[in-house]
């Protein structure tokens, strides 16, 4: 065929000068494809036939070269490109090709560029044909390069048998693309086919979808498939599919019932749809499924009983079947609606069988329905395991047996309390409970003797020692340990026992070591309201012995109480001991009333030097924080027994015990004692001592009492005096201050300088030493720095003009000398001490503080001579010694 082609085209070949050139190097290279594609190439604006003759005589001689075969072939359709299917010009290039594939039947290209121009053609056998052509003549290894054009030819054209049978081809050798089957079915409506082979990848463990599709979205999506379309699929058990995917998910329940449920309301098959539905409700396990479920199910009723009422009122023949068939749908949604609350009870229970709450709130749902009630109870104490219960066991078997008792049937609600008294509870305060409750409800029922018996059965003694705690013993072995069973059992014996039975009861619980301090408290009370006070006391000691603080607390109180209610002063002796027992090991958080109840002893029946040393004890016992309230009780105790002036030692001891914001009241009320008594300067020296510890920017309040004072008793140079120890304390605070934050910066200074150096001299060193330097300048100009100096000023002095240090001060002198001498002496002392540098004013302080609180203690007003009158002793120097 090529052949007599070429011989025509020799025929009419006309050489142009320009190919010349050419046509020589193509005589010289008839067998190169080099020379023949350069030969081409210049050709290529030549008109359509001068390219084509030369390709066709390229082909001649290269019948084999892909090469020329590929760009001929190109040339060609680009040539029809634009022109009409029905021009013959295709034909034309059908037929080139079907001439390289003699040659090129191996090569993948050629066929899928005939096989998408047969498809643009639109000649679907002669295409469909060019495909099975392709697949026949390449190996399996490139058939996935003719499918996708292959598969997509198929789709273009709605020619859905043809498309099933060349996806069912293509699927034997890709199978993972079933998904892309299953859409085209979808779209050419075959329903039955698509849910066939969705059927078959969800079954197939192994597949993975390329959309990257879980096996369970498979699996909605072919229960949605399946359930929305009932009457299109036809070969799937739909009912077998979903119920099996209610055993695979169990996560997807509610979903999965209702489209089971949907597939039978499409279908048309209302009641099987309502069984469906009521299968659902009664076996999903959470909440979310059982609410899907029931909003589907209670819409689905809801519709389906407005349909039938919209029928019957468009229907005018209306009969009474129709109506009795509306109000049967309507009644049938009311019950529905009714037994919500308990049909999600139902789902909780079915999540955990043995959650007590729930099956209590199931018998609040079913009021007014003894036989429901009963039947539930006995159901949950039959399912409840103790183990696993959650809540309380008992408390089932307790309600069970009053809801008998309410109704009248007390002998069958003392079976149900011996069946539960035989349960093996987790905990004995369970089984406790329950051998209270029926002895409650026999002492309802008037049977005293019956309850006394129930607590002599639970708090038998069994025959081997058992530990309260020891979990593999059973409960019931260990209930006579029980204090809930004991304290029951007590409360009967105090209402109906005899004394001596009541009294054992007591004692075997104080034996049994189970006793709670309120136990004892209640058996001391026991025997005091028969008169058995000392068989009280002991009960009371027992107690003791068995508690330690701060547990012990309600029994010493109810013993001391009872004991001074008692007896009172007319055993004193014992009631000490009693204290000092108490007061022993007492913590500091309860002494104090005992204190109080102590000193109130010996006040009344004692003595009341006692009674100060029970005060003193109690000021150094009590916390902290209740010293300040114990010195007042103390002072004002001293006051009324012995008078005002024994309150300043006590008021001295405070001042020194007491931290400072206390201490700062304690040093105004003593002072404002010593105003009332007249002793103005000894107030004074106790504001002088005070303001050592009060800064004037945080206690102006002490600092406007002092002022206070000085204007109603001082006069200029006292107040010039207070002013001047108030500065003076502001000083000392702001140094103090400054000081702290040199020493600070100094620190910080000298690290970074060793830092810096290696080697440095230490910071606190270097402050050492400054500060000798000063004091050493200090001494020696003591004139020039006496008005930059920081002072401290006495109060008050002794000894007169002497030197303190060569000076023993007597106490108890009584110094009636001129007042002038004194004026000058203490002109002289404060002169001295305004000298005083700065490096020695720490240690003028302590010393003030010293001899302040030496003439608190012992320094004695002198008596003027004119109170003695003619009593005057003749020897001046003996009244003075005397």
């Amino acid at each position: 065929m090529v052949t007599k082609a070429s011989k025509s085209l020799n025929l009419e070949i006309n050489f142009e000068e320009e190919d010349v050139p050419y046509e020589e190097e193509i005589l010289r290279n008839a067998y190169s494809v080099k020379h023949w594609l350069r030969y081409i190439d210049h050709k290529a604006k030549a008109p359509d036939n001068g390219v084509n003759l030369v390709y066709e005589r390229a082909l001649k001689e290269l019948p084999g070269s892909y090469k020329i075969w590929h760009n001929y072939l190109r040339t060609r359709r680009k040539q029809v490109r634009g022109k009409i299917p029905t021009d013959p010009m295709y034909e034309e290039v059908n037929s080139a090709f079907e001439r390289a594939l003699v040659f090129m039947h191996k090569m993948p290209r050629i066929w899928m560029d005939y096989g998408a121009f047969m498809t643009s053609q639109c000649k679907v056998t002669r295409t469909r044909h060019v495909f099975d052509r392709a697949l026949r003549a390449l190996p399996i290894t490139q058939h996935g390069r003719i499918w996708p054009l292959y598969l997509q030819f198929v789709r273009r054209f709605e020619m859905p048998e043809t498309a099933l049978r060349v996806y069912r081809r293509y699927l034997k050798l890709f199978p993972e693309d079933t998904e892309e089957y299953v859409d085209y079915l979808q779209e050419a409506d075959r329903l039955d086919e698509a849910a066939q082979q969705l059927a078959h990848i969800v079954d197939n463990e192994h597949f993975v979808s390329k959309h990257g599709k879980s096996n369970h979205q498979l699996w909605n999506e072919l229960c949605d498939l399946i359930s929305k379309n009932p009457h299109k699929v036809h070969s799937l058990n739909v009912d077998a599919i979903i119920r099996g995917g209610l055993r695979r998910y169990t996560d997807q329940l509610g979903h999965l019932w209702n489209s089971l449920a949907d597939y039978y309301v499409r279908s048309g098959l209302f009641d099987r749809a309502r069984d469906i539905y009521e299968e659902a409700i009664q076996t999903v396990t959470t909440v979310r499924d059982f609410t899907q479920v029931f909003d589907e199910y209670a819409q689905f009723e809801e519709l389906s009983l407005n349909k039938r009422m919209e029928q019957v009122a468009a229907n005018e023949a209306a009969t009474e079947e129709d109506d009795i068939d509306v109000e049967l749908r309507l009644s049938r949604f009311e019950y529905l609606m009714e037994r919500r609350l308990l049909l999600l009870n139902s789902v909780l229970l079915r999540q955990n069988p043995h959650n007590v709450h729930e099956w209590h709130k199931r018998v609040t749902l079913y009021e007014d329905k003894p036989a429901e009630i009963i039947s539930t109870y006995t159901e949950a104490v039959q399912t409840v395991q103790p183990k696993q219960a959650v809540g309380k066991l008992h408390t089932l078997w307790v309600e069970f047996a009053k809801f008998y008792e309410a109704n009248g049937q007390v002998e069958d609600a003392r079976v149900v309390f011996e069946r539960g008294t035989e349960v093996e509870y987790v905990k004995v305060e369970d089984l406790a409970a329950v051998w209270c409750e029926w002895a409650e409800m026999e002492l309802r029922q008037q049977q005293f003797e019956a309850a006394l018996k129930l607590m002599q059965r639970a708090t038998a003694m069994p025959k081997r020692k058992i530990a309260y705690h020891d979990d593999t013993e059973t409960v019931q072995a260990r209930l006579h340990r029980s204090l809930k069973v004991w304290s029951m059992y007590a409360d009967l014996e105090e209402s109906f026992g005899t004394f001596k039975t009541c009294k054992s009861v007591y004692e075997r619980i104080i034996d049994l070591k189970i006793c709670t301090p309120q136990i004892v408290i209640n058996y001391g009370m026991f025997l005091e309201e028969h008169n058995y006070f000392e068989e009280a006391y002991r009960a009371y000691e027992k107690g003791i012995s068995l508690f330690k603080w701060p547990n012990v607390y309600d029994i010493w109180n109810s013993y001391l109480t009872k004991f001074l209610e008692r007896y009172g002063g007319t055993k004193l002796e014992r009631a000490r001991d009693l204290f000092e027992q108490c007061l022993d090991q007492c913590p500091p958080e309860h002494a104090k009333y005992f204190y109080l109840l102590y000193a109130k002893l010996e006040e009344e029946h004692g003595l009341a030097r006692h009674a100060m040393s029970v005060y003193d004890r109690a000021t150094a016992a009590v916390k902290e924080e209740e010293m300040f309230d114990m010195y007042n009780i103390f002072v004002k105790k001293a006051a009324e027994i012995y008078g005002l002036p024994r309150t300043r030692e006590i008021y001295e001891k405070a001042i020194e015990s007491l931290p400072e914001q206390n201490m700062r009241q304690m040093c105004v009320k003593f002072a404002e004692l010593e105003t009332k008594l007249g002793e103005v300067d000894r107030a004074r020296a106790i504001y002088a001592h005070c303001s050592q510890v009060c800064d004037p920017r945080i206690t102006a309040d002490f600092w406007q009492t002092w002022k206070e004072f000085e204007v109603r008793h001082g006069n200029e140079d006292t107040m010039r005096e207070m002013l001047r120890i108030k500065r003076s304390v502001q000083a000392t605070y702001n140094t103090q201050v400054n000081m702290m934050a040199a020493q600070f910066l100094s620190t910080n200074n000298g690290a970074a300088a060793d830092a810096g150096a290696g080697a440095g001299p230490d910071a606190m060193r270097l402050l050492e030493e400054k500060a000798r330097q000063a004091a050493a300048e200090a001494k020696q100009k003591p004139t020039e720095k006496a008005a930059s100096n920081i002072m401290f000023v006495r109060g008050e002095t002794q000894g007169g003009a002497k030197d303190k240090k060569d000076t023993v001060v007597n106490p108890d002198e009584i110094d009636i000398g001129d007042s002038d001498e004194d004026e000058e002496e203490d002109d002289d002392e404060e002169n001295e001490m305004s000298n005083e540098n700065t490096a020695s004013a720490a240690a003028t302080k302590t010393d003030e503080e010293g001899l302040v609180m030496k003439k608190l203690r012992f320094e004695q007003k002198a008596i003027p001579a004119k109170v003695f009158g003619s009593l005057k002793p003749s020897n001046q120097g003996d009244s003075d010694g005397e």
